[in-house]
């Protein structure tokens, strides 16, 4: 049977780099065909009829034609372009996180709707959303469980011992999940495991929550700075760990959040 020349499917634009003199290569992620790249041809140049369909983020219905090596996008029409993302820089900056995450995270051509569904609401919800950390931290847990990731927060990942609501908690990224205090920090050494980090229990609480509850529930937590930070630094260790690498966008992310935070206390001093 001859294979399909011309295709439609939706897409969200995760990357894009500048090629030859006027294209521009485009990392997708599809409901249907899961990551792909494709060729958007001629789309730098000012008469181009597609750029605007085929920004950063932009949730678009496409054309493509299949190619040698790079299928090629024909026709792009946008069907949500996302705009709060564009508008403020910290927003800007987590999505490129959640894109940035879900490219590391998946190989290509493995579809998988549940991930393309997740992205395109997370980019929603981060906005409209008052906390876009809380979201970021929803979306890195549901992408972890649909990627095989999912860490184990109920038991003990070592001694399977079911784990209460007392006693002190370690996180380990290498074993995938929570550590009781008998394995975490074995009296007989009184040393904490290698590569465990300790873990709160309002820490465990939330994540908890938001493993097994929906978005609308979990986008009405509200958690304190220190405890918003204990959850990044617990799940980026998990998510490098995974990845073997830093991601590039967390950088940014940082030194933005930092300079977001001087200027609120310069204010405060004035």
């Amino acid at each position: 049977m001859q294979r399909e020349r011309v295709y439609r499917t939706q897409a969200i634009i995760l990357k894009r780099s500048d090629v030859f003199e006027a294209d521009r290569l485009l990392t997708l992620y599809t409901p249907d065909r899961g990551k792909m790249r494709a060729i958007a041809k001629g789309i730098r140049r000012p008469t181009s009829r597609k750029g605007g369909h085929l920004e950063l983020f932009t949730h678009s219905q496409l054309l493509l034609a299949k190619g040698r090596n790079l299928d090629i996008i024909t026709q792009a029409e946008t069907i949500e372009p996302f705009l709060p993302l564009r508008e403020d820089l910290l927003r800007t900056s987590y999505a490129c996180y959640v894109s940035e995450l879900l490219d590391q995270m998946v190989e290509e051509n493995i579809p998988n709707p549940r991930l393309f569904f997740l992205l395109r609401d997370t980019l929603a919800w981060l906005g409209e959303s008052e906390d876009p950390a809380l979201t970021v931290r929803f979306y890195e847990l549901r992408l972890l469980g649909l990627t095989g990731y999912q860490p184990q927060l109920f038991h003990c990942v070592r001694c399977r011992a079911l784990l209460g609501s007392e006693g002190h908690f370690f996180f380990s990224p290498m074993e995938g999940g929570v550590l009781c205090e008998n394995c975490g920090l074995p009296p007989t050494s009184g040393r904490q495991q290698r590569g465990a980090v300790p873990l709160s229990l309002p820490a465990l609480k939330v994540l908890r929550f938001f493993q097994t509850h929906e978005y609308e529930l979990c986008r009405r937590v509200r958690i304190r700075p220190a405890l918003h930070a204990e959850l990044e630094r617990v799940m980026y260790r998990y998510i490098t760990f995974i990845l073997e690498r830093n991601l590039k966008s967390t950088s940014f992310l940082n030194l933005l959040r930092q300079q977001k935070g001087q200027a609120r206390r310069a204010s405060v001093g004035c």
